[in-house]
């Protein structure tokens, strides 16, 4: 093999390799390119991605703030219940001492 026949040689395994690279970039690119359509319902899908997002960013908002509200409530309910069975103990015991008291005046007479 002379320099002549090695030179085209390696020109036509440096083509050759070229047009398998070409042809390769070319069926990937075939394969994997978005079309138009294809990026518009991406947008879509985004934007209801996002809007779905924020929906359920009010809700958890709208929930802690119910939640806040009702442990108010339980907390002012838990404390008139307090203070109306410490009423209805101190009016037992009254309502004792006032028997108590009428039963003694019936004893005397």
């Amino acid at each position: 093999m002379n320099r002549t026949e090695f030179v085209i040689a390696t020109a036509i395994i440096l083509f050759v390799a070229f047009a398998l690279g070409w042809f390769a970039y070319w069926v990937i690119h075939r394969f994997t390119r978005v079309s138009k359509a294809d990026m518009g319902e991406l947008e879509r899908m985004a934007k209801e991605l996002h809007d779905a997002e924020d929906m359920r960013d009010q809700a958890i908002t709208y929930i802690q703030q119910r939640e806040a509200e009702l442990t108010n409530q339980l907390s002012q309910t838990e404390a008139e219940l307090s203070a109306a069975m410490e009423g209805l103990r101190e009016a037992r015991h009254e309502a004792e001492e006032l028997r108590a008291y009428i039963e003694r005046l019936h004893a005397q007479k």
